[in-house]
């Protein structure tokens, strides 16, 4: 998932309790209320050129905290592999990411763990970003220099010609944020903490203004 830290914090606050929350950032943005949360921070390298702590280290660190979930500040560089791994492996997660549209987002995601080394190949990384992301929220700037959601899209989890398949669940137009009929997939696991997702999309109108 990618969204600015203003809005990973609304959708942090939401996650229940009980859960076990670990995130991993380069400066101290998150600030969400939780009763068993972990939050680590990067360090940098000190005269010596020791002591330096990297995105990268506190991912793999929080893996060994026994997450819930994990949430990762902006990732820009290898980071990104390990992240995904651990999404792969079933751990729900939230990250932030520079990109400009939802596509580019998951072209970047397929691009940055190939910083990782030259043993990582695209033909492991595509099909395994496709798998292991479920939704991605694209924000941008509107004309009065306000900050919006543009696009929500569903990753189905399909792959043709090294491409991602996405299916698009909200977009922006003229009259706000509309939803297009699109649903996320991998319902289940809506279904598990209780949200069904067709009853929230039917309840109210289509349109949901300009917010």
């Amino acid at each position: 998932m990618v969204v600015k830290t203003t809005l990973l914090n609304c959708l942090a606050a939401a996650i229940p309790g009980g859960d076990r929350v670990v995130s991993a950032e380069e400066v101290f943005e998150l600030k969400f209320p939780h009763p068993d949360w972990v939050p680590m921070q990067t360090r940098q390298s000190g005269l010596e050129g020791t002591g330096e702590i990297r995105l990268r280290d506190l991912v793999k660190e929080s893996l060994r905290m026994r997450p819930s979930r994990i949430l990762v500040g902006e990732v820009r560089a290898e980071e990104c592999m390990d992240l995904l791994l651990a999404l792969n492996s079933g751990l729900p997660g939230m990250c932030t990411l520079h990109a400009n549209s939802a596509r580019e987002a998951l072209m970047k995601m397929c691009t940055l763990p190939l910083l990782a080394g030259e043993n990582i190949s695209a033909r492991f990384v595509v099909p395994t970003v496709a798998s292991s992301v479920d939704l991605v929220v694209h924000l941008g700037l509107d004309a009065r220099g306000v900050r919006r959601v543009n696009e929500i899209v569903a990753v189905p989890g399909r792959v043709e010609a090294d491409i991602i398949e996405i299916e698009p669940i909200f977009e922006r137009r003229s009259d706000g944020l509309v939803w297009t009929g699109g649903l996320p997939h991998r319902l289940e696991r809506y279904e598990r903490v209780g949200v069904d997702v067709h009853r929230l999309l039917n309840a109210g109108p289509s349109r949901l203004g300009a917010s």
